[in-house]
């Protein structure tokens, strides 16, 4: 053992990102098996390496006898005294072993302990590395397919991707780079990490926009929700949290230049990018995109959407195998029902009274405190009236709907309100000048 050695152990150390101690426990236990494989099993050994020059010291530890039996634990009294004058019967003698003596066979099995040793430390380091990776974006290099399942080179670990995480239309052609998911990491201290990646995770067109767009990244621009049909379509809402930042445009990138790596990356996969809204009426409107729609009737209780899109979008709004209205209802959570305009006409399909209540809801500031002003008051819900063009809610204030019990909203109460306010104004001003006239008088008087 020499710093030459030292120096090559080190080498392996960058090499397998192995820490140099792990290594030379390695050796040390391979020599240690050597030494009992010589000695014998009872051996007591004690093998320790110079950290710094590599240098090697072997001892055993043997009782001093008078006749020796047990080679590798005994040492005889002439033996013993050769290395220390002092010995004496029943006393313990360290004693120096050379290596050099070692067999064939014990050298070919302290080399197995090594090479043992290592890959273990070479898996805990993987599994060490691995364990935080799970659902996290890896590019790798296509290796094969197996029964149906492609295995992907990703570093020191050969990932799986299932037949089922494959997506249909995709080529996985050998020796082409891919980026995947990392879906399941299954950790063996036996056998190192179980990687088992995907292309067809939602999750897996997050990570790349996180990837390619800096405020995905730091979280200004938020994914709020995601439905895809791998190889397809996928469509994203998208919030931010700074007015100052379009969401939209920030995802998309100047000429589509952020947008379209992303596509790329999915094999030519078309992605919707919609803004997101805690209005859950003008959020399914938007998740119909690219179809225009008319009208939004929202029955929450039963999380179903009624919709109406112009005639000539219909298809549009529904998309080819019903792809753009399932893709919407997953990114809603809502089931839609899609009518085009004449049809809903003919069917009655739009309940307009429910319309006129979610208006109500909004314009009194929740359906809660639309209820308590509702219960403590005699007003008609029947009494409203809607503008025929663009059924415009024509309301009182609440303080107006909970003072008077008989108020009536309509028009002709608006303009009979206006017509009263401007007698009262009138009648005051006539007082008035009645006043003025006769103080007038009385000063001439």
């Amino acid at each position: 053992m020499n710093q030459e050695f030292i120096l090559a152990l080190k080498d392996i150390e960058r090499e397998k990102n192995i820490d140099i101690d792990v290594i030379l426990s390695a050796v040390e236990a391979s020599l240690l098996t050597a030494c009992k494989n010589n000695l014998g099993s009872n051996a007591d050994i004690d093998v320790t390496i110079d950290r710094d020059t590599g240098d090697m010291t072997i001892l055993a530890k043997k009782e001093v006898v008078e006749v020796v039996e047990k080679e590798g634990a005994e040492i005889s009294l002439e033996d013993a005294v050769k290395i220390n004058p002092e010995y004496q019967l029943g006393d313990i003698a360290v004693v120096k072993v050379d290596p050099g003596n070692f067999g064939r066979i014990a050298a070919t099995k302290a080399k197995q302990v090594v090479v043992q040793k290592i890959r273990e430390a070479e898996r805990g380091v993987l599994n060490e590395q691995f364990k935080e990776k799970e659902q996290e974006l890896i590019s790798g290099r296509i290796q094969r397919e197996t029964n149906g399942n492609i295995i992907i080179n990703i570093g020191k670990v050969d990932a799986v991707m299932k037949k089922n995480e494959c997506v249909p239309r995709e080529r996985y052609e050998p020796n082409s780079r891919i980026k995947v998911f990392i879906k399941e990491i299954r950790l063996d201290e036996q056998a190192g990490p179980k990687v088992y990646v995907s292309r067809r995770d939602k999750r897996l067109v997050i990570r790349l926009f996180e990837r390619e767009v800096p405020e995905v990244e730091d979280g200004t621009v938020e994914i709020k929700e995601i439905s895809r049909e791998a190889g397809s379509r996928t469509k994203i809402a998208v919030y931010s949290n700074n007015p100052g930042v379009d969401p939209i445009g920030a995802c998309v990138g100047q000429n589509g230049s952020r947008v379209n790596v992303i596509v790329d990356d999915l094999q030519g996969e078309k992605i919707d990018i919609i803004p997101w809204s805690e209005d859950i009426k003008t959020f399914i409107a938007s998740a119909l995109s690219p179809a225009k729609v008319l009208k939004v009737q929202v029955l929450r209780d039963e999380k179903v959407a009624r919709v109406v899109v112009p005639d000539f979008q219909l298809s549009l709004a529904i998309g080819k195998d019903g792809q753009n209205a399932k893709l919407a209802a997953r990114l809603t959570d809502y089931r839609i029902d899609i009518r085009s305009e004449t049809k809903a006409e003919e069917e009655n399909f739009i309940d307009e009274e429910l319309i006129v209540e979610d208006s109500l809801n909004e314009a009194f500031g929740g359906e809660d405190l639309f209820l308590d002003i509702m219960s403590d008051s005699d007003y008609d819900f029947q009494e409203i009236v809607l503008s025929e063009e663009d059924y415009e809610i024509v309301l009182p204030t609440p303080e107006e709907v909970e003072g008077d019990s008989e108020l009536q909203i309509s028009e002709e109460f608006l303009e009979k309100e206006e017509k009263t306010e401007y007698e009262e104004a009138s009648e005051e001003e006539a007082k008035d000048e009645v006043a003025e006239k006769e103080d007038d008088e009385n000063e001439e008087s």
